[in-house]
C-alpha cells in the first residue's frame, strides 16, 4: 500500500524590494552617500587638506562593502531540501553509510590509540617536535631573591610537580 504526498511549491514572500536584511541595506547606502559626500567635499571643497577628505570619502566607501556583503549573503535563498544535511535531518538511506564510516573509524583510532599504549609513547608531543613518554613528569621552578621573605641573601628554588 503507497501513499502519495503532495509537496506545495515553495513560494517567495515579497520582501519589499530591499531583500530580508534592511538593516544592512540601508547601513551600506548610508555609507556610501556619506563616502561619496566626503569625496566630493574633498575633490571640489577647495579645502587646504582635501587630499584628507578624498581618502576619507574613499575608505567609508570600501568599509561600505562590508554591509553590501551582509546584505547580499542574507539574501541567499536556500531550498529546504539542500538545508536537511545542515540542520541533522539525515536521509535514511544515508544513516547506514554514516554507521558504517564511524565503526571503521571508531576502530582505526582505537588501534593506533592501543598500540601507543603498548609501546609506552605518548601521542603528545613537545613544542619541538620530539615525543616524550606519558608517564614523564612535568615541574614548575620559581626561583625568587628570599631577602623579600627573609633576612638572608641566598636564592630560593620552589618546585611544585604534577
Amino acid at each position: 500500500m503507497s501513499t502519495s504526498v503532495q509537496v506545495e511549491p515553495f513560494a517567495e514572500r515579497p520582501d519589499g524590494g530591499v531583500g530580508r536584511c534592511k538593516c544592512s541595506f540601508w547601513f551600506a547606502v548610508a555609507h556610501d552617500v556619506v563616502g561619496v559626500f566626503i569625496m566630493m567635499l574633498g575633490v571640489f571643497g577647495g579645502l587646504v587638506i582635501h587630499d584628507l577628505f578624498i581618502y576619507a570619502g574613499a575608505i567609508i566607501i570600501f568599509l561600505s562593502l562590508i554591509w553590501w556583503v551582509f546584505w547580499y549573503s542574507g539574501n541567499i535563498d536556500v531550498p529546504p531540501e539542500e538545508l536537511e544535511d545542515d540542520v541533522g535531518l539525515i536521509k535514511l538511506k544515508d544513516r547506514e553509510l554514516s554507521r558504517v564510516v564511524r565503526r571503521v573509524s571508531d576502530r582505526f583510532t582505537s588501534t593506533i590509540r592501543s598500540s601507543f599504549r603498548k609501546s609506552g609513547r605518548s601521542i603528545r608531543e613537545d613544542p619541538t617536535g620530539s615525543s616524550r613518554p606519558s608517564n614523564a613528569e612535568a615541574s614548575l621552578s620559581t626561583i625568587y631573591d628570599s631577602t623579600i621573605a627573609s633576612s638572608s641573601k641566598e636564592l630560593v628554588r620552589e618546585t611544585l610537580s604534577i
